[in-house]
């Protein structure tokens, strides 16, 4: 059976990579003692897949992965042991199971939101806010996004679903699919350079609140409704 877990990344955690935090949840399944299927072949692994990667750095309450077992607690007992063995900053969420035909975490990601908040050396005009809101309502706004075959010239608006102030910092909902992706660093890197702010190294403080795939209705719903 399948199975899709939420968890948690924050604290000093938010600075270890994508492929440690994959080899660390490898080695807690075992130490868990999840009954995890594996791969056929000379070299067996864990069938495991990740949502979208989250960059090093940024913390989250919305990471999500998939995984393959031969059997299956009950739920609450499978989020008991896994965090029973979890290192401080990352936390088992909720776990479920998969439909049959479920396509996999990554494949089903459409979008993700996020909070933003600036570090403390970060200095900012009075009028910035008015300014960000109207550099997001604009009808389009090209820009030269680097990929892996070199740079493209893309409207960042397409990929900006929502931008919002809120008292606790920049909210902006975005497209998170693997190929067309875009990260709230760079929303707000075009945004300063395009106002000509300057800004320090380091500027922001990026929390993933939630990842979504895209229902057949066109709704957007968390990896685990």
């Amino acid at each position: 059976m399948k199975v899709r877990i939420k968890f948690s990344k924050e604290g000093p955690v938010k600075f270890i990579g994508h492929l440690d935090v994959m080899r660390y949840f490898q080695k807690a399944i075992r130490r868990a003692k999840i009954d995890i299927a594996y791969s056929s072949g000379f070299s067996p692994h864990q069938i495991m897949s990740f949502a979208a990667p989250l960059s090093v750095g940024h913390t989250s309450c919305g990471e999500y992965f998939d995984v393959e077992l031969h059997s299956m607690p009950e739920k609450e007992e499978l989020i008991r042991r896994l965090n029973a063995v979890m290192v401080e900053g990352i936390r088992i969420l909720d776990a479920a199971v998969l439909g049959e035909g479920e396509g996999n975490a990554m494949a089903r990601v459409a979008a993700a939101d996020y909070l933003v908040t600036f570090g403390e050396a970060v200095a900012l005009p009075s009028d910035w806010k008015e300014r960000l809101l109207a550099f997001y309502e604009q009808p389009s706004i090209p820009v030269q996004k680097k990929t892996k075959k070199g740079e493209k010239e893309v409207d960042l608006k397409e990929g900006i679903y929502d931008l919002a102030i809120r008292k606790e910092g920049i909210y902006m909902l975005l497209d998170a699919k693997s190929g067309s992706n875009i990260k709230p660093g760079f929303v707000l890197e075009t945004f300063f350079e395009k106002e000509k702010i300057p800004l320090p190294e380091y500027p922001f403080r990026i929390h993933r609140l939630e990842t979504y795939l895209r229902e057949e209705e066109g709704r957007l719903a968390p990896l685990i409704s």
